[in-house]
């Protein structure tokens, strides 16, 4: 037990030691720069992509259907009757009635296409699911959407291309209806009044229409009480698609049409989610290459201390606490390198913004708000002890072979 401790105790001094062969020291001090470099470069990165991802999560999933239950080829002509029929959904807060069809916007001579939604802003406030866009709104309020008003609220990106604003008069052409007269199908079309723009901050604002619900379904050429579907909010909307799991049996004998949001965005989140994926097996490289560095300085020392090893030896040091020994000095380098990459990425993280623009970065390439950053404790614990078990392979060999020194040839000339 107390050469155990001898072991732990002499090879956290050698890893700390200011003597013995200045090479083998200066890879020390390269290889605890790398993975102290590395993890804050990891912790900072993944902070910003995190904060992107929930941006979009936000921005773009908080405005289109996460999932919507239809009945397949037909209006719902009682909403709440369905609604009876399914479950409480996993991590679901909010079930509402839903239209929506694509469509074209005509302003002056301009044409756009658009994606239009019906809002039923009296149910949909008392449950809060339009409170992303309630707050984003730059003029007007969905409070403004009444039925018969024949009002809408567009995208800033629209508002912009269309060179429109709140009181203006546009027409909207429906492609999900039509009307058939003597020269063929019409495709249904009214005249709205701009009553507001939201700003998501997304491309969703390109080709956003709402309207409400009522006005959706005159447009859609429905009956009064039809609706097209049911819309599901959830907390996290990712977790619409285990949601569409767990309802898809009863669906398959209801007849029901189920859609998710990765239906239409599936590829865009998959690539940041492949990006971020990419650039950590990057940073993790560049810790690994640290973390093997560990290896030549260890080999250095162990040939520059073989009589202390083998003096070690004699003294009833048993190979098992030689091996400790060397795993530790190892793993000093390791430690320290984590530790204060931890706390040089988190205090980089939570002063990103400032730090760029002390650096120079122009605000506009930031965005008003700066840039996103989400820290999630538990991706910073796995940096740490991911870094860790690198250092800890990398000390295993030198260590071993510290262990087979021969205490009489090392000796031979002492």
């Amino acid at each position: 037990m107390t050469l155990s401790i001898a072991a732990i105790f002499i090879g956290w001094r050698y890893g700390r030691a200011k003597y013995g062969q200045q090479f083998a020291r200066f890879i020390n001090r390269f290889s605890l720069a790398g993975i102290l470099l590395g993890v804050a470069a990891l912790i900072i990165v993944d902070s910003v992509m995190n904060g992107f991802e929930q941006q979009l999560k936000q921005r773009i999933l908080g405005v289109v259907p996460q999932l919507t239950v239809a009945t397949a080829g037909r209006a719902i002509d009682d909403w709440q009757q369905l609604s009876a029929e399914i479950p409480v959904l996993v991590d679901e807060y909010a079930r509402v009635p839903h239209l929506a069809t694509s469509g074209v916007i005509q302003a002056g001579g301009r044409l756009r296409p658009v994606q239009i939604q019906g809002v039923f802003s009296e149910q949909e406030s008392a449950q809060q699911p339009l409170e992303l866009i309630e707050a984003n709104m730059t003029t007007g309020s969905l409070q403004r959407l009444q039925p018969g008003s024949y009002g809408i609220i567009i995208g800033q990106g629209l508002a912009t291309e269309l060179e429109v604003w709140p009181g203006d008069s546009l027409r909207l052409i429906a492609a999900g209806a039509g009307l058939y007269t003597p020269v063929g199908l019409l495709p249904s079309q009214r005249q709205f009044t701009v009553q507001g723009i939201v700003n998501m901050q997304s491309e969703a604002d390109q080709h956003l229409v709402l309207m409400h619900g009522v006005d959706a379904a005159r447009l859609l050429r429905l009956k009064d009480q039809q609706v097209q579907a049911l819309r599901f909010y959830f907390n996290d909307p990712f977790t619409a698609l285990d949601a569409a799991q767990q309802l898809q049996p009863q669906a398959e004998i209801a007849g029901w049409s189920l859609t998710t949001w990765r239906d239409r965005y599936g590829e865009l989140f998959d690539a940041v989610a492949l990006e971020k994926r990419m650039v950590n097996l990057m940073l993790a490289l560049i810790i690994a290459v640290a973390a093997f560095n560990i290896v030549s300085a260890l080999m250095m020392v162990i040939q520059d201390k073989r009589r202390d090893i083998a003096l070690l030896q004699t003294m009833g040091m048993r190979p098992t606490q030689l091996y400790l020994l060397f795993v530790i000095q190892g793993m000093s380098n390791g430690m320290v390198g984590a530790i204060l990459g931890t706390i040089l990425g988190l205090i980089g993280s939570l002063f990103l913004n400032d730090i760029l623009i002390l650096f120079g970065v122009q605000q506009e390439l930031m965005g008003p708000q700066g840039l996103p950053v989400l820290i999630q404790p538990a991706q910073v614990a796995t940096i740490v002890v991911a870094a860790l078990m690198l250092t800890f392979i990398a000390t295993l060999y030198p260590a071993r072979k510290a262990t087979q020194t021969l205490p009489a040839e090392a000796l031979r000339y002492e």
